[in-house]
């Protein structure tokens, strides 16, 4: 087995490798793979790497890790990385490639200082952790000595079968509308007060790819925004979490999410009215299949008719 350091010339090879492996349950498209795994400025290079069979020459494994690295005033997971992703083939399993692939990432992040690795759940991430009916990875990962986590996340899908032309909610002295450009900065600063951390990473992110406004509906009290629901389709400005998974259906997929309400303004009702503000705008795009990615409120969302449609286990290992 060969062993080169991460490169994006292989891409196209990894996504097909992907696909072999993965593709049934969670199709990999190559401008993902490349937006998710090589454009992420917190990639790890040194703990990055490819397993090429000697003989063809064609990937056979590979391991992606990140660190926080960007120079934003923000940052995400202090003393954390992160193992995105750690793939081999069925037919090289049980040769040591997964385990030599591990220690290089493992090796790479503890130089970085990283006290603490999450399995998944990286910025530009593909899942928030190992999908829970893959029992061998899990048990395998164990093995490695990564401990689960409590609960279980959940991709959650509802789906429309009948079209509809539909009015936003109404709101006591407010209303509910979606961004124009012009709100960037006043957005921004909602979410730097209300929602520090990856929502306002990721809304950073939107703007500076040249987002519009279009994918986040608000809810104003008095002229202020006091919420906001991030939605997402095939036209948004980079393939978000809650549409990865697009190709597994026929027609176009929305994205619900994430979504947040001003704790001063919780209690209301507005949580559930901007998730249904959401829906309506994405309806009345034309999408029937909607995604609500990453949540443990199942029961909460259950009430507008979404349901479990992928699980994942959380996972981490501390460096003692």
């Amino acid at each position: 087995m060969q062993y080169v350091p991460w490169d994006d010339q292989y891409a196209d090879a990894l996504c097909e490798l992907w696909n072999q492996e993965l593709g049934d349950r969670f199709p990999m498209r190559p401008a993902l793979m490349r937006q998710n795994s090589f454009e992420d400025q917190n990639v790890v290079k040194a703990g990055s790497w490819i397993a090429l069979d000697a003989v063809t020459q064609r990937p056979v494994g590979f391991v992606v890790a990140k660190c926080w690295q960007e120079g934003l005033d923000i940052q995400l997971g202090i003393g954390i990385g992160w193992i995105q992703v750690l793939l081999v083939a069925t037919a090289h399993r049980g040769q040591g490639v997964g385990r030599e692939l591990l220690a290089r990432a493992e090796k790479a992040l503890r130089e970085q200082g990283v006290e603490k690795i999450l399995l998944g759940r990286d910025p530009y991430h593909y899942f928030p952790g190992v999908p829970d009916e893959s029992a061998d990875v899990k048990t395998w990962f164990e093995r490695q000595g990564y401990h689960s986590e409590d609960r279980l996340e959940n991709d959650l899908l509802g789906q429309y079968h009948e079209p509809a032309e539909l009015e936003l909610p109404e709101v006591p002295d407010g209303r509910f509308r979606l961004l124009t450009r012009a709100d960037e900065n006043a957005f921004l600063a909602f979410l730097h007060r209300c929602f520090p951390g990856r929502w306002e990473y990721e809304a950073i992110h939107y703007f500076q790819r040249g987002g519009t406004g279009r994918e986040f509906v608000v809810v104003e009290l008095h002229g202020e925004i006091v919420g906001f629901c991030r939605i997402n389709d095939a036209d948004s400005p980079f393939i978000s979490q809650n549409v990865y998974w697009a190709p597994l259906f026929a027609d176009e997929l929305g994205g619900i999410g994430p979504l947040g309400v001003d704790a001063e303004y919780r209690g209301r009702g507005l949580g559930l009215a901007i998730v249904e503000a959401g829906i309506v705008a994405l309806r009345n795009r034309g999408i029937s299949n909607i995604v609500i990615d990453w949540t443990t409120l199942v029961d909460f969302y259950a009430r507008l008719g979404y349901r479990s449609w992928k699980q994942y286990a959380k996972y981490g290992k501390a460096f003692s």
